[in-house]
């Protein structure tokens, strides 16, 4: 079983915006940031970090956001879908009531003309109950070690999370985390990201009671552990996704702000296992609250065509 994949969904914003319904916590947005043409810009950053993944041959499948009903964080396709390498196809419970009509059949649809989908699972009968993970955003996956990490928050469930554990044959590492603020941080993949060989975390704002399971559950499973500090998770830092292109490389996807606040020597130690692909999203990040993890969606699907 792979940590990593060469294909992703990314979704082309239609309206995008700040989103009045999820500010409420999610401490990375910004609600006034003096930005005009937030749209024209969201679009022409994604577009560039699209093309700048095909070039280094990743499989990039776009599908535009439909204009109708309005998706303010439609960009963030990973909170609402994930796949998984024994063709499963999962779509989650969103917390925001707007966030939920960003499940779109036909998108499924797409995907299953290209990639086989043997069993789809809907979490989303959950929001009836107020119980919500929010995808990709709420689990931390390590794949090969079928070990899901959580930081519990309004969005992500402990009662949910294992369901899917049962369904999935995951075990679970939960955990609290609070911001500097003493906030808990709406989304685990803010404040940490697993790749093949390494783990970036930011430990400092894990509970101290839970804090040491976090970094031996890790250790344990053989990752190399790039730990950050606040002020860097504040800046993306852990918002990092590892892929690989076609070929076989190992690439670290992280935003110029997440690569501007790490030093010569937590960029070397990324170096070393994975080489470095750095998009420019600012409009994106400042005023949607989420970085480049948040707006790629891994597909494990086996491919229809080959």
């Amino acid at each position: 079983m792979s940590q990593t994949t060469s294909d992703i969904l990314m979704i082309r914003p239609t309206h995008f915006a700040f989103n009045e319904e999820t500010a409420g916590n999610n401490e990375f947005q910004t609600r006034d940031a003096g930005l005009e043409n937030v749209q024209k810009k969201a679009v022409k950053e994604f577009n560039a970090m699209v093309e700048l993944l095909k070039s280094m041959g990743v499989r990039v499948h776009v599908v535009q956001d439909s204009s109708i009903p309005i998706k303010p964080d439609a960009v963030f396709a990973n909170n609402w879908l994930s796949t998984y390498s024994d063709n499963t196809l999962i779509t989650w419970p969103m917390y925001a009531p707007n966030r939920r009509v960003e499940r779109r059949d036909k998108i499924v649809e797409h995907l299953g003309k290209m990639f086989h989908i043997d069993q789809t699972i809907h979490y989303e009968r959950y929001e009836s109950e107020h119980i919500f993970v929010e995808g990709t955003g709420s689990l931390v996956l390590d794949r090969e070690n079928k070990i899901a990490y959580a930081c519990l928050s309004d969005r992500t469930h402990n009662a949910l999370i294992s369901v899917f554990c049962e369904d999935m044959g995951y075990t679970s590492v939960v955990f609290h985390a609070l911001d500097q603020q003493q906030k808990s941080i709406y989304h685990t993949n803010v404040m940490m990201s697993i790749g093949e060989k390494v783990a970036v975390v930011c430990s400092e704002s894990i509970l101290d009671e839970s804090r040491e399971k976090v970094l031996e559950s890790l250790r344990n499973s053989g990752k190399e552990i790039l730990d950050i500090s606040f002020e860097q998770m504040c800046h993306f830092s852990g918002n990092m996704l590892e892929l690989k292109s076609a070929d076989g490389q190992a690439l670290m996807v992280l935003s110029q702000t997440a690569r501007s606040s790490l030093n010569k020597d937590q960029l070397a130690l990324l170096e070393k296992h994975c080489a470095l692909v750095i998009p420019e999203i600012p409009v994106i990040e400042t005023i949607g609250g989420g970085s480049v993890r948040c707006m790629m969606c891994e597909i494990f699907l086996a491919p229809r065509f080959s």
